[in-house]
């Protein structure tokens, strides 16, 4: 009873000095000023959009009785008022508008909803639709009333402007409009005043139970000295409300869980609690001194509910911490938590076979878990992939390579800068001489460290930096270079706790950093063997103009290669090829495959022999080196089994190139006019697979000039991203450019096509083809019989002369005699001799039989075989080259070649007495 009637008079406390009653007031007064902004804003945006309305609807009507059929045939005529007024007037009725008026170029008034104003002038600035032809809205003010009128410019067909005209909304009609709409919009601000007074009155009235009618002053002192009582305790103490949501906390509370400051009015589960905390939270049940973790600390744990049972409660927690097993549960955590950071850095630590970034991953994985700051430093060589140094000179001098901090305004010298540790006693130097990690508790007193660079020491300290632990990076017992951990934000020095850690840190990066520069070296020494292998420059040949690219591989370096081999016959090979696997091995591999086309050229034989020729020794080199027990893993690893090559052989004087593939993507042909075609090929098997049933085949292609051939590996098309048809699809487009150069088709298809990282070799080789001018090739048909040679010979001493080779006019007609002699004597039907006039003089004679002549050397006495032994003095090469039916003999002459041959100081001998000479 006593207590009721304590709290009696303060009930009843209703007026402005009770809280309840100030919030009432404060309410009321911001909804008034509430209500009052939103109906001048609202007011003034509705004269805006009225307004802006008035523009839109005068310029429409404007717009559409200057458009209308006639208008401007009307103001041309006689009388435009007479043709006009009645159309505006009824314009003007049928659209709500104030006034239409169609006014003259000079601004005279044809018609207007006033006939008094016709004739005039009509008043304001006009020449933005007299002189630029530009329609426009205004508001104009004036005679004969204030409006916002739109002008419309009139423009007959040859464009010039025979009129314009006004239509607008008179001010006045906009402000009548606006005034209608001001009783609904004081209607609806009384309305709302009234729902936020009324709405304050029962907050007013709700808030003045819960605080009992208690003044500002009155619940100010209450409130401080219950956070007095509250904070003072030693204990935790956390009210959660029945919600389950925190309603207060102490300081002691926050200093145990960790909370933040916004932490009231949010879910126990959301505060970042143990989760058995949580559960005794939520379950409303009662509990004493039960032991729960709450980060590094163990607390004894007590919950009661806040009211009696029956009633829907909360819960208050009290907690305090058990110092013993706190230590305890500490150095658990921090041994749990270096263990974690090992495993991470074993997973993090090495994911590229990248010197640099194997480096970067060491200092980031440190930081901010172990260090502040961390730096590594390497040695110049195995930046570069080499072996490091062993004598100790070479130590004190090396490149910061990796510098990862809290904070990037670090005082530490950057990235790429040469780091010193020629002073003895420095930490640094220390390390390196015992090759174990030594920590700097206090950097201030490391005088060696403060003389080795004073000015750098002086920013460090003035930084912040106070500890340092260094540790030497080992692998195989040889070191790599330092890495250096730094403390600058974190209060605790590096100590001897810390050592074992950073050694065992370091040592895993090291070994990631030893791989990584094994793998440089590899990479580096593969790249610089397949570079020798492939083509520097490529050869003189006039059959077509070639450009090319190579890029190895990021990853590793395949076998990707190209050639461009020059034929007799003014011919030309183009080859592709792309050995299965990356490394040394396949670079080698490489370079004998190149080699094998090389020597295999020159036995002249179409592309599919070729290409048999090639499998047969591929397959031959694979069964010798993979010979014994471990011969299937050899044949695997080592094997030439699986490359591909795409020989092609283009022949300028026809304009035919035959191509033969095994295993290999086809070309592109690219037309003159840009029509990009993919010829169907017969895909044939990879190299060294065997022929079995199925032989190389050639495809025959018809090259007009001009054309592009376009030889490539599938590294261009295929990544990690596209498939063979995407990239197809792209090369396909990219080609379709007629009118580039071999070199500009290579830049726009790397552009198009290349990855920031190819995974594969690309070798990409474009050839665009000419032909031998006719005028430069003669050929005849010969008859079986000697007495054909003496004309074809003459016949082609004519044609030299023709040619302006008189010079080379003897020894063609030597080589011409020995060879049709020897078709028409040894040879079968057809007989055929063709002379081309290219870099060099090409003589070739064919004949339908496929023996082959043979070099020999004629005895004093013998009366023949001694003609093929001429035709090889005279000529620069020669040869023999079979077909599908028959053989054709070659011989290239020099066309600079001024001197008459081997025997032009002799006697000349007489040409139809060689033709009796046998071979």
């Amino acid at each position: 009873m006593n207590a009721r009637a304590a709290r009696t008079p303060r009930d009843g406390r209703t007026g402005l000095r009770s809280v309840a009653g100030q919030v009432f007031a404060l309410e009321a007064l911001i909804a008034l000023l509430v209500i009052a902004a939103a109906v001048f804003v609202i007011f003034h945006q509705a004269q805006r959009d009225t307004e802006r309305d008035a523009r839109i609807r005068s310029l429409s009507v404007a717009e559409a009785f200057a458009h209308a059929p006639g208008v401007d045939e009307a103001l041309t005529s006689p009388d435009p008022t007479a043709e006009l007024q009645a159309r505006a007037e009824a314009t003007r009725l049928a659209t709500g508008v104030d006034f239409i008026a169609v006014l003259s170029p000079a601004g005279v008034r044809y018609t207007d909803s006033k006939p008094e104003l016709i004739g005039r002038v009509a008043t304001g600035d006009l020449t933005r639709a007299t002189v630029d032809g530009e329609s426009f809205t205004e508001l104009f003010r004036g005679a004969p009333n204030d409006a916002v009128r739109a002008v419309v410019p009139v423009v007959d067909e040859q464009g010039k402007v025979v009129g314009m005209v006004s239509s607008g909304i008179e001010v006045q009609s906009i402000t009548d409009a606006l005034q209608g709409r001001l009783p609904l919009l004081v209607g609806a601000a009384a309305g709302a005043l009234a729902l936020a007074v009324g709405g304050a009155g029962l907050v007013s009235r709700r808030l003045r139970r819960q605080t009992h009618g208690l003044g500002p002053a009155e619940m100010t002192r209450m409130k401080e000295h219950h956070e007095a009582v509250l904070h003072a305790v030693r204990e935790g103490v956390l009210i959660v409300g029945p919600d389950h949501r925190l309603l207060l906390a102490n300081d002691e509370a926050r200093r145990l869980l960790g909370l933040s400051a916004d932490a009231e009015r949010r879910h126990v589960s959301e505060l970042g609690l143990d989760p058995r905390t949580v559960e005794l939270l939520t379950s409303g049940r009662a509990a004493t001194d039960e032991v729960h973790r709450a980060g590094d600390r163990l607390l004894a744990v007590s919950v009661r509910p806040t009211l009696t049972a029956g009633a829907e409660s909360g819960s208050v927690m009290t907690m305090r911490d058990t110092t013993e097993l706190a230590a305890v549960t500490g150095r658990a955590a921090v041994a749990r938590g270096r263990l974690q950071l090992l495993y991470e850095a074993g997973v993090r630590i090495g994911t590229t076979l990248e010197v640099v970034r194997t480096a970067e991953e060491l200092a980031e994985v440190a930081v901010p878990r172990f260090a502040d700051f961390a730096t590594v430093e390497l040695l110049e060589p195995v930046l570069r992939g080499e072996e490091p140094p062993d004598d100790a000179a070479a130590m004190t001098e090396m490149r910061r390579t990796a510098l990862s901090g809290l904070r990037p305004d670090q005082p530490l010298q950057p990235v790429g800068d040469t780091i010193h540790f020629d002073v003895t006693g420095t930490p640094m130097a220390v390390a390196l001489d015992a090759g174990h990690a030594v920590a700097q508790p206090e950097l201030a007193a490391a005088e060696a460290w403060r003389a080795q660079d004073p000015e750098g020491a002086a920013r460090a300290l003035a930084y912040g930096m106070h500890s340092l632990l260094t540790v030497p990076l080992l692998a195989r017992g040889v070191v790599l270079g330092m890495a250096n951990f730094w403390r600058a934000d974190t209060p605790e020095p590096f100590g001897d706790e810390d050592l074992s850690f950073a050694e065992e840190l370091a040592a895993r990066a090291a070994v990631a950093i030893d791989n990584a520069r094994r793998f440089t070296r590899e990479h580096a020494m593969a790249v610089t063997l397949q570079r020798s292998l492939l083509p520097r420059v490529l050869p003189d040949q006039s059959a077509v103009e070639v450009a090319y690219r190579y890029l190895p591989a990021k990853a590793g370096v395949g076998g990707d290669w190209f050639d461009v081999i020059p034929l007799p016959g003014a011919r030309v090979a183009l080859v592709v090829g792309d050995v299965v696997g990356h490394g040394l091995h396949a670079a080698a591999t490489m370079g004998r495959l190149r080699t094998a086309v090389h020597n295999f050229s020159t036995l002249d034989v179409p592309p599919d022999e070729l290409l048999g020729h090639l499998d047969e020794l591929t397959g031959r080199i694979d069964h010798r080196e993979t010979e014994g027990p471990d011969a299937e893993g050899r044949r695997r690893e080592q094997g030439i089994t699986g490359a591909t090559c795409l020989y092609a052989i283009y022949d300028p004087a026809s304009g035919r190139c035959t191509v033969a593939s095994a295993g290999h993507p086809g070309p592109a042909l690219v037309g003159p006019d840009g029509r990009v075609e993919f010829p169907e090929l017969a895909p044939g098997l990879p190299l060294g697979l065997g022929l079995g049933d199925v032989p190389f085949e050639t495809t025959e292609l018809r090259l007009p000039e001009g054309s592009k051939l376009v030889l490539f590996t599938d590294g261009l098309l295929e990544d990690r991203g596209r498939d063979l048809d995407t990239g197809l699809t792209l090369l396909g487009s990219t080609l379709a450019r007629p009118d580039r150069s071999p070199e500009q088709t290579c830049a726009d298809v790397l552009a198009t096509l290349l990855s920031p990282s190819p995974r594969d070799d690309i070798a990409l080789l474009v050839a665009r083809t000419r032909l031998l001018d006719r005028e430069r090739i003669a050929e005849w048909e010969v008859v079986r019989d000697p007495s054909a040679v003496s004309p074809v010979r003459n016949a082609a001493a004519a044609k030299l002369s023709e040619w302006g080779l008189d010079g080379l006019a003897f020894t063609a007609e030597l080589i011409l005699s020995e060879l049709i002699t020897n078709a028409v004597r040894y040879g079968a039907d057809p007989v055929r001799v063709r002379l081309l006039h290219d870099r060099t003089l090409i003589c070739e004679v064919s004949d339908g039989s496929s023996t082959s002549p043979h070099l020999r050397h004629a005895t004093t006495t013998d009366e023949g075989g001694r003609g093929l032994y001429l035709v090889a003095q005279y000529a620069e090469r020669w040869g023999t080259r079979y077909g599908r039916r028959g053989k054709t003999i070659w011989a290239e002459l020099r066309v600079d070649d001024t001197d008459a041959g081997p025997m032009a100081a002799t006697v000349v001998p007489d040409l139809d007495a060689l033709e009796d000479l046998a071979w």
